[in-house]
């Protein structure tokens, strides 16, 4: 049987198990709602019944840090291939589908999980359950199907990556920085691994990875709780939970102690720059107040025109076209603090790191402007606001979340953690990150300007 156009009765065989009584729904506030079914699957619930449509969302607490050593980019393979064949559907019918009910889908990877999302009317969300547990469980790869994609996601790579020197500079930069983590491994896949990724290598992630105990639904859109979990209990909680899903257990970094310095030189390469990235720590279920510190301190030196880099380099000493500073807080391991500076003609990347260690250290010593601050607060309140009338943006920054390690409470108490911010606060997290024993400066040239 294949999935028609409108809702249809129930094609998986493991459907007709009963479900056992599950757990209570927990109402967070108005808008957020959770629930756990038997299996081990997490579910939430974002409410907003302005319109009758609904984003569903699966996401994995796997991506390409959960790879293992030799099979680079199998996360993202995969990802490719969960659109092909599975025992109810032909390959390429599951989009088919969606687009003839008038929606949407699609996928992404990251280091920490992987995502796969419809936007629909709130009418077709039992059909987009019924095919997501489809092929959670019943996905069907064939030799064809690898050597296929393959070239499909290859070229993704030339186009992406090898293309593109910035992308290529970003690459090389990461695996300096990270000497024995997973992020170092560029999502997509190093080419040479790429290249020879198979179907064993492609089964064993998806058996190992996609089952409800390892994945967390979220629905979000004209829906309630109670709906939701009637359709959650009959599409997703027969499905078996994997009893040999282990821990996210990583290689992690080990200490620090040597500066790491690069050049890459392209001769595509027309704008040449300096970054440094400094590992920094992730936002923690236990400690969000070193991640709130982070970010705004990275918004105060380096974030926008008032920001105290461009005031200082492209505006007072005019030496910089472009001049930055940002911090990825949420990730599963630590993560990386990173400054850019993009020199006006003439001066060379040599004094253009110079004068960005000169500012770095200004900012260290200069007290911070407390209405910068208060205005960095006040434009992330309102950011906030305007975030809850996109369901698609709030269902995306909750399975971010959540995969990472963070909790429901994390994600709410998250507004109030960075209000309580101060100026100590921001310079004590900055002082323990900006260390260059546990950085990676890198420069990026064409080999053609001067860089001395």
């Amino acid at each position: 049987m294949r999935f028609g156009l409108r809702v249809v009765a129930p094609v998986l065989a493991l459907l007709a198990v009963p479900v056992s009584a599950l757990a209570e729904i927990t109402r967070f506030d108005e808008q957020v709602s959770t629930f756990d079914l038997d299996n081990g699957m997490e579910v939430v619930v974002i409410e907003d019944h302005r319109a009758p449509v609904v984003v569903h969302m699966m996401w994995y607490r796997a991506g390409s840090a959960d790879e293992k050593p030799g099979v680079s980019g199998v996360a993202h393979f995969l990802e490719h291939l969960l659109f092909k064949a599975t025992d109810n559907m032909e390959a390429g019918e599951f989009s088919k589908t969606v687009a003839a009910n008038g929606g949407s889908d699609n996928a992404f990877t990251s280091y920490d999980y992987t995502a796969y999302f419809q936007r629909v009317a709130s009418d077709r969300l039992e059909l987009m359950m019924q095919m997501e547990a489809d092929r959670m469980v019943n996905l069907r790869l064939t030799e064809a199907d690898i050597l296929t994609e393959r070239e499909v996601i290859i070229e993704e790579r030339n186009q992406r990556t090898e293309n593109n020197p910035n992308a290529l500079f970003g690459e090389q930069a990461s695996a300096a920085l990270y000497m024995n983590h997973r992020y170092g491994v560029p999502i997509i896949g190093w080419r040479h691994e790429m290249e020879t990724l198979e179907l064993p290598d492609t089964l064993e992630y998806y058996e190992q990875f996609y089952a409800p105990n390892n994945a967390i639904l979220i629905v979000a859109g004209d829906v309630t709780p109670e709906e939701v979990k009637e359709l959650a209990e009959r599409h997703y909680g027969p499905l078996e939970a994997n009893p040999n899903l282990e821990p996210r257990a990583r290689p992690q970094e080990p200490l620090h102690n040597v500066e790491r310095r690069l050049v890459f030189e392209d001769p595509r390469v027309s704008q040449p720059y300096v970054r440094r990235s400094y590992l920094a720590p992730e936002r923690n279920s236990d400690d969000q107040k070193t991640a709130a510190a982070l970010m705004l301190g990275a918004d105060l030196l380096g974030d926008g025109q008032t920001s105290f880099m461009t005031q200082k380099l492209q505006f007072e000493d005019k030496t910089a076209v472009f001049a930055s500073a940002y911090y990825r807080g949420t990730s599963l391991d630590d993560t990386t603090f990173t400054t850019i500076v993009v020199p006006v003609p003439g001066v060379t990347l040599a004094e253009a790191e110079a004068q960005m260690d000169a500012v770095i250290e200004e900012f260290m010593e200069t007290p911070i402007d407390q209405a910068h601050l208060a205005r960095i607060k006040s434009q992330m309140r309102a950011s906030r606001i305007y975030a809850k009338d996109n369901v698609q943006g709030l269902a995306n920054s909750y399975g971010r979340a959540l995969t990472s390690g963070l909790t429901i409470a994390d994600i709410l108490a998250w507004p109030d953690v960075v209000e309580s911010i101060t100026e100590e606060d921001i310079k004590t997290a900055m002082r323990d990150v900006l260390d260059k024993k546990s950085s990676v400066t890198g420069w990026l040239t064409s080999g053609l300007e001067a860089t001395q």
